[in-house]
């Protein structure tokens, strides 16, 4: 391959990677669209996804034997459950800004997600990239009504969730690499897809969420959401696939622009100098953290995944 293909390669792979971040920072105004037409955004997810898997068993049926025969997906089905659950709930009902950045906490609990999953011991450099995150975090959770630095009401507390969810769920990718990657999506799809149907169910009964009740005009929001993961989805496999690891975490902190952007054009955010400045703690603690491979990468002479 010539080095102009290469480079082409990897600016195509570039662009994927900053389309499905596109998708997932500005997911919250479709799903804010939905809650309006009736649909809550557990029983959104649900649908989604389920659409979603099914899609992907229409093409890759045998994907559901590689998932019977590797019952260790139930984890990462679950973990995955977890975190579109948490996340999507928490940019429908919260600040859009504070949501995700809170949830990009991820990075710093990869630290102790590897040391509990994978064995990996943290390095001083790790703890410290930690301790700026949550140094970050204190920032943004200090508000001046707020005695101490806590999550402040059900959406901070889900996207701390999700976030920790997020980390979980790349670990396991990681620990079941083995496992077939039909199987693997699939379990990630329809364990979203699960999940959120059981904490909607959950919610129902305890008085949280109301029943679904999706106006006509909320269906094709509905479809064009659907068919926007699945677009990012398969846009994030060409990207990861094609670039270094740290390449790819730093380009998906694109996210936050796009959050961000967007959520100060229609008015769904608050930026104030306390936001600000925890924010770029926690996004300097995650740019660190996706360029440490790299570093160790030269350090090492080992090869890039």
């Amino acid at each position: 391959m010539t080095r102009t293909a290469t480079g082409q390669t990897a600016a195509l792979a570039v662009g994927a990677l900053v389309l499905n971040a596109l998708v997932w920072g500005v997911s919250w105004w479709p799903f804010r669209q939905l809650q309006a037409y009736g649909l809550h955004p557990l029983w959104a997810t649900a649908l989604m996804y389920l659409m979603i898997a099914a899609s992907l068993l229409t093409v890759r049926f045998k994907a559901w034997r590689g998932f019977v025969a590797c019952p260790q997906l139930w984890f990462l089905a679950v973990g995955a459950g977890l975190t579109n659950v948490s996340f999507n709930w928490a940019v429908t009902v919260g600040d859009v800004v504070r949501v995700v950045l809170l949830f990009y906490l991820m990075p710093a609990w990869s630290v102790l997600v590897a040391w509990l999953l994978l064995g990996e011991k943290p390095t001083p450099a790790s703890l410290a990239r930690l301790g700026l995150a949550m140094a970050g975090v204190l920032i943004v959770l200090k508000t001046p009504d707020a005695s101490w630095p806590v999550p402040q009401g059900a959406a901070d507390w889900l996207a701390i969730a999700g976030g920790f969810s997020f980390a979980v769920t790349n670990a396991l990718l990681r620990k079941y690499g083995h496992t077939p990657g039909a199987s693997r999506m699939l379990a990630m799809f329809g364990g979203s897809g699960l999940m959120a149907t059981a904490a909607a169910l959950a919610g129902m009964s305890w008085q949280l969420v109301p029943g679904p009740a999706l106006q006509t005009a909320g269906i094709p929001v509905l479809l064009g959401l659907s068919l926007a993961f699945m677009v990012g989805n398969t846009a994030l496999q060409y990207g990861a696939a094609r670039l270094a690891a740290g390449t790819t975490a730093v380009v998906m902190l694109t996210e936050i622009l796009f959050a961000s952007l967007s959520a100060a054009m229609m008015d769904a955010a608050q930026f104030t100098p306390r936001i600000l400045l925890g924010g770029s703690l926690i996004v300097l603690a995650s740019v660190l953290a996706a360029l440490a491979p790299a570093a160790e990468e030269v350090q090492t002479g080992a090869k890039l995944p």
